[in-house]
């Protein structure tokens, strides 16, 4: 195998780091974060929130009212429609329109015909896209659980994404039913993670543990079409600085012009730049993707890290490399230069904290 290094691996300090996960230190030197106190008269009456707390509060009070989101689910359909030229979302038995720019909850009120503004047609498309959402959003984790044979992962995953679903979708007897499921799989796995929950149902998890190892996904778009796209993003955004008398910047520290927005492009279009295969690139935006690529996937490993801390399961930090890699491209991996045999090593170092725990455990 031909190895390609593209600078540095933040990873490559964490490969020995896996089997010691269950002696970890604390990670308060680690992750500087605000701890989420209120008040501090004195300790008795601190009041301590989750991260995950603070951000449900905080998600829950920015949430438009849902008729102003089922008024721009009807306008964005419409414009899409425009851009199109159809009238409708299947023609000839195909879909017309992409509902990619639509976010969750819009396309909740599109599948449930919020205020009677959609047609079926509409709603079928809505239901197929929020499945496919689900299906991607569980991808990784069920790749993980191919790799190591733990379903609990690919349950957990599916409960995580449930409980971040909308107070109009949480009402209805469709989620209540799904959670239910999900949540009766997880438990099962809590007893026996090695063994797939079955006879549930309503279970939405138990048809993805069916595909095959291997299975890949529809078809991903061509890599060298991705870095002209990004060439484009950047040179647009290089004119707009010129237009207000700005030179485009890629250092943070630079006092004088106009910084490049990289916190838009997806991890794949940042390998785009970082590889430069087409020789699209400047070194000053190589370095500048590397350095944002860098930033996601070491947050990545810090978040297992966080979950084998504060779990007291030491296999986390092993589960998370492995759906991080799972969910990454063929390009991200070269990018960030995760080998093959990285993902071995985590694997392994699963396998054998799995076996010491279960001995310890008397199982």
């Amino acid at each position: 195998m031909t190895s390609v290094s593209t600078g540095y691996n933040p990873y490559a300090q964490y490969g020995s780091a896996y089997a010691k996960a269950a002696a970890m230190p604390s990670l308060a030197t680690t992750l500087a974060a605000d701890d989420g106190s209120i008040g501090n008269v004195n300790a008795a009456t601190n009041l301590t929130l989750s991260d995950a707390a603070r951000a449900q509060l905080a998600s829950t009070a920015a949430l438009p009212d849902f008729s102003t989101v089922t008024d721009a689910a009807r306008k964005t359909l419409d414009q899409l429609y425009a851009a199109a030229k159809v009238t409708a979302p299947i023609v000839d038995g195909k879909q017309t329109i992409d509902l990619a720019s639509l976010d969750r909850r819009s396309l909740f009120a599109i599948a449930t015909n919020g205020a009677g503004k959609f047609t079926p047609d509409e709603q079928a498309v809505a239901n197929t896209e929020l499945k496919k959402r689900f299906d991607a959003a569980l991808a990784p984790s069920i790749a993980t659980t191919r790799l190591t044979g733990d379903y609990g992962v690919s349950y957990k995953t599916a409960l995580d994404y449930l409980d971040a679903a909308s107070p109009e979708e949480k009402a209805t007897a469709t989620w209540a039913a799904q959670r239910a499921a999900v949540l009766k799989g997880y438990q099962a796995t809590q007893q026996d993670s090695t063994k797939r929950p079955a006879g549930i149902a309503g279970d939405p998890v138990a048809p993805l543990l069916t595909d095959l190892p291997g299975k890949t996904p529809a078809a991903v778009r061509d890599f060298g079409s991705v870095a002209s796209d990004v060439r484009a993003y950047l040179d647009k955004q290089k004119s707009d600085a010129a237009a207000n008398h700005k030179e485009l910047v890629y250092d943070p520290q630079r006092k004088m012009g106009q910084l490049a927005d990289l916190a838009s492009l997806d991890n794949r279009s940042l390998s785009a730049i970082t590889l430069n295969q087409g020789g699209q690139f400047s070194g000053e935006e190589i370095f500048a993707a590397k350095r944002e690529l860098s930033a996601r996937t070491r947050a990545a490993v810090l978040d297992a890290l966080k979950q084998s801390q504060s779990s007291g399961d030491p296999r986390q930090l092993s589960l998370g490399i492995l759906k991080s890699y799972s969910g990454m491209s063929a390009e991200e991996r070269l990018a960030t230069n995760w080998t093959p045999q990285f993902q071995e090593l985590a694997v392994k170092n699963y396998k054998s904290t799995s076996s010491i725990l279960s001995m310890l455990q008397g199982n």
